[in-house]
């Protein structure tokens, strides 16, 4: 029985390591036969191992083969960083090299303003289809998730968010906007505003979501001929008066969009 459990506990460790970093189960099955094999009395042996073969692994190794499978690392630069860094240690950095020349053209399309890039979820390094979860469709390396934009009670724009993780702050609908969200829940999509328990803990109250900065940053995004649909709620897409026929509804299938914006390549 003691086998049993410790098989069961193992299996299900390389199953959620795998679902949430991608090569973190591999990494994790190596960590055990070199422990094993490792005749040296030390406590938290296999963690160890675990901790520096996937630090290894994700900040030297996997950039190196990610190109072989059409991807390439998020390109961080003065208007482009990841609004949590758990983003690019869990190796869900990695997009197409065209959708960081979309990202590169849009930082110089923002020169002279204070508005930033922050993005969060992307793709896995490797193999097309292989599923990010809780998204449907970032497994093509063609998608990326960014967040909105924030400003002071006195209308400054900040780079600062709300979420821990980025997500999860919802933008939500006034009284007298389309309530998409509450459509979606009557429907039995329970799932929609899942993203609220994503959230790792709610940070700076006092900032207001930008209606001026965010429209000013999807204008941008929008100039790009390689984009393919950007995702953002009606309410969100009404509000600040935005006509582009880019801009797609999502579906009650996936997780409402008033919390960041989604953009995909063609």
């Amino acid at each position: 029985m003691k086998i049993l459990l410790k098989t069961t506990y193992q299996i299900f460790l390389f199953v959620v390591l795998t679902a949430i970093t991608q090569i973190g189960g591999i990494v994790y099955f190596i960590s055990l036969l070199i422990s094993k094999k490792w005749n040296k009395k030390l406590k938290f042996k296999t963690l160890i191992i675990f901790v520096s073969l996937y630090l290894v692994s994700t900040l030297l190794i996997v950039p190196l083969i990610a190109p072989v499978f059409g991807r390439e690392k998020v390109k961080h630069s003065e208007k482009i960083k990841p609004t949590n860094y758990m983003t690019v240690l869990l190796n869900r950095n990695y997009i197409r090299p065209k959708l960081n020349e979309l990202l590169s053209k849009t930082e110089k399309e923002l020169n002279g303003t204070n508005i930033e890039i922050h993005y969060l979820d992307a793709n896995f390094p490797f193999i097309n289809k292989f599923p990010l979860l809780p998204h449907l469709s970032h497994n093509d390396g063609k998608k990326i998730d960014i967040s909105l934009i924030y400003e002071t009670k006195n209308g400054i724009i900040t780079d600062k968010q709300k979420s821990i993780s980025g997500y999860g702050l919802f933008e939500n609908p006034k009284s007298n906007e389309y309530n998409q969200i509450e459509k979606c829940l009557k429907n039995g999509y329970f799932q929609y505003d899942f993203p609220k328990y994503l959230t790792l803990g709610k940070i700076n109250n006092e900032l207001v979501f930008s209606e001026k900065g965010t429209k000013k940053l999807i204008d941008k995004i929008l100039k790009n001929q390689n984009l393919g649909k950007l995702f953002i709620e009606p309410h969100l897409k009404s509000r600040m008066n935005l006509k582009n026929n880019k801009i797609r509804y999502h579906g009650c299938r996936a997780v409402r969009h008033d919390d960041h914006i989604h953009i995909q390549l063609k």
